[in-house]
């Protein structure tokens, strides 16, 4: 009995954040939402222009645990290759929030396996990444002008429970409001330092190596500049003060301003433009191709 060749599926192009997942090599057609779903707090954060500045706030927030950063530092390359490291770890976060539960525990068991691998499994140093990065992203999302509820960054932060799980952190030790994670921070204050190490990521991070043909010919060097010193001025005060930097409130207000300018520039991209492949494997999964996101109203960019 002959069957109907199936229709082919369009594939969107994909922009700012792509990393190097090709959208073929993705499941786009099970009808699966992840471990999230497209009326989760964590699609809309991950998704949102400011989630770059956050995820530069919380490399830098997490490199101040002189532990973890002289662990690191022996065994890996990150030294030579941060962007390698922006890149899988922007496709990791990506790949949680957005794919089949099936493609996430694939993923995040690989993590788990190259982690032990190298000596860097410590549940107390995945749980202090985890909660770096989570408060990092909900700093960002709200100091940029993004609208959020404190309803909606406390099931933000039970949402990220799963994804501290998946990574290997002890569920119960895992802050559930943003309140908890933030008594967590205080918590791991006395435990943290600039040591070499984290001095020489932070450069990294701020004037990472680029081709001379895009730096010279792109606007690449002074973009990225913008947003690793934003990165930096959304650090906590002390976090600041632990990087020599100032820690003053004028700071806070001057970063305020700058994570409000650099997502109303971003926002001004396509949105098609600056989605990521698993996401919009997801839409097309969930019959979500032709997704438009809802405009914010004058009261959300208000808040």
């Amino acid at each position: 009995m002959s069957t109907s060749p199936k229709p082919a599926i369009e594939i969107p192009r994909t922009g700012l954040r792509s990393g190097f997942t090709p959208l073929e090599s993705l499941d786009l057609t099970t009808d699966d939402p992840g471990y999230f779903g497209p009326s989760s707090i964590s699609w809309r954060v991950h998704n949102d222009p400011a989630a770059v500045v956050g995820g530069v706030r919380a490399l830098l927030l997490q490199s101040l645990h002189p532990d973890i950063m002289l662990s690191f530092e022996q065994v890996t390359d990150v030294r030579d290759d941060p962007w390698g490291r922006l890149s899988r770890t922007s496709r990791y976060v990506n790949a949680v929030t957005y794919s089949t539960r099936a493609e996430v525990d694939v993923t995040a068991a690989r993590v788990r396996r190259i982690h032990a691998a190298l000596g860097l499994d410590d549940p107390e140093w995945l749980l202090w990444v985890h909660c770096g990065a989570v408060n990092s992203w909900l700093d960002a999302h709200r100091r940029s002008g993004a609208p959020m509820t404190d309803a909606e960054a406390d099931q933000y932060v039970r949402e990220q429970v799963k994804a501290a799980e998946l990574i290997g952190c002890t569920v119960a030790d895992v802050p559930v409001t943003s309140a908890e994670l933030d008594q967590y921070l205080d918590m791991m204050r006395s435990r943290l330092d600039v040591v070499p190490e984290t001095r020489e990521a932070a450069r990294g991070l701020v004037w990472p190596p680029m081709e001379p043909k895009i730096e010279w010919l792109t606007p690449a060097r002074p973009a990225w500049t913008v947003i690793a010193l934003t990165g930096f001025g959304l650090l906590p005060r002390w976090g600041r003060r632990m990087f020599a930097l100032p820690g003053l409130p004028t700071t806070d207000l001057q970063a305020n301003i700058s994570a409000r300018a650099l997502r109303t520039t971003l926002l001004a991209i396509p949105e098609s433009r600056r989605t990521n492949p698993h996401l919009a494997a997801a839409r097309i999964r969930l019959g979500m191709a032709n997704y438009e996101p809802p405009a914010e109203t004058p009261a959300a960019k208000a808040s």
